[in-house]
């Protein structure tokens, strides 16, 4: 089935936005199925249980339309008001159906201490029963079905649509669980049963939260691609190093990119132009990345540079070789030699951890040569300074 639908709707299989579409409108259908069904029964029963499930069924078919709607949106491209396009309406739904998943499961919580501080017999309909197994059947072949979609281009709304499907299965399986147990043992497994589902299922919801908010507030980037950036640009023999690169994702399909490229300072100035162009194109063409590259010239050939250069190697490598530094100017004078650089630093390190490091590169330069000044920038950077030479 799942195979078929995918086949007849899905033309291009790089269309993000027709696997959404039909993620999320056979979740609308499904759900409308399931809700009518039991509203049906439980009215005709007289069921509270079934038809309370109904109107939950109903509000799983109300973040299949939350789906749909960011699906479309994300897909518009990019405008006067928006000029990185609408890519994180992805991200904006994903974290909308996991707060839903969180709620379900608190409301499944307060639902299992109920039960469990107020235990009462379980009631066992033939009707009920097929009926929690056909919902368990429906959700569990959406899971599937949402899960297969969203594999090939890693749909994050997707994803969180099939977990959702998979807690209702699961909620779901322990009242059938606990009806069968019930109805061979007499005892009521019902609460605690439930109790220990909610948990899993409220922090599986967490998670889900916590992997959405990363690429809204910025989070680490994927090391593969910085490898790969950074692969492409140190292609070019002229280029010494790279460092300061940063990612900035705009949806799982705009993705933009900042780098400082290290080229010896004997370069003129169109020829450092020409190697940031042909990085950026070469990013561009094989990662689909938008790479913008800043030009730092780095003197390689005065004795007296590298000499001091080494020298802080050196120093960084007996405090921390977690330590790099990079933008290395000195300016010899009359007076003394004149070094600034900028010292790159883990993100472990305190406020305190940066001024003492620093302090001690300072002094360990002077012992070198005590008539040193030393302008240091503490830098985070997000890549290391990578050397080619």
């Amino acid at each position: 089935m799942t195979n078929i639908l995918i086949k007849k709707f899905i033309k291009n299989p790089d269309d993000r936005t027709a696997y959404g579409m039909l993620g999320s409108i056979t979740g609308i259908i499904c759900n409308i199925f399931l809700s009518a069904m039991k509203f049906i029964i439980g009215t005709v029963s007289g069921s509270v249980a079934i038809t309370a499930d109904a109107v939950n069924n109903l509000s799983d078919t109300a973040s299949s339309i939350i789906s749909l709607f960011s699906t479309r949106i994300s897909s518009r491209p990019a405008d006067k008001e928006h000029p990185f396009g609408h890519g994180r309406m992805e991200y904006v739904a994903t974290l909308i159906l996991s707060i839903a998943i969180i709620n379900v499961g608190i409301e499944f919580f307060k639902e299992s201490l109920d039960r469990i501080m107020h235990p009462s017999a379980l009631t066992f309909s033939t009707v009920t029963f097929v009926l929690l197994l056909v919902s368990i059947g429906v959700k569990l072949w959406m899971y599937f079905f949402d899960k297969s979609l969203a594999k090939p281009l890693d749909l994050s709304v997707l994803n969180a649509a099939a977990m959702d499907s998979l807690f209702d299965a699961v909620t779901t399986s322990v009242t059938v669980a606990s009806l069968i147990v019930y109805v061979f043992t007499a005892h009521s497994i019902d609460g605690i049963a439930s109790l220990i589902v909610s948990v899993i299922i409220i922090w599986e919801g967490i998670s889900l939260v916590k992997d959405t908010v990363s690429p809204l507030i910025g989070g680490e980037m994927d090391p593969e691609i910085a490898d790969r950036i950074s692969e492409i640009v140190k292609q070019d023999p002229t280029v010494i190093g790279v460092h300061d690169l940063v990612i900035h994702s705009y949806g799982p399909e705009k993705t933009m990119a900042t780098i400082h490229i290290e080229v010896p300072n004997r370069m003129t100035l169109e020829e450092a132009h020409a190697v940031a162009d042909i990085a950026e194109r070469k990013v561009r063409r094989d990662l689909g990345i938008v790479l913008v590259a800043h030009v730092d010239p780095v003197e390689i050939n005065d004795k007296r540079t590298n000499k001091i250069r080494e020298q802080i190697e050196h120093i960084l490598k007996i405090l921390d070789p977690a330590l790099t530094f990079h933008d290395l100017q000195v300016t010899f004078g009359e007076a003394g030699t004149i070094v600034s650089f900028d010292l790159v630093v883990p993100y472990s390190y305190t406020t305190s951890d940066e001024d003492r490091v620093m302090n001690q590169v300072i002094s360990l330069l002077r012992e070198f040569d005590p008539k040193t000044e030393c302008a240091v920038t503490i830098d985070r950077g997000a890549v290391e300074d990578i050397r080619t030479k």
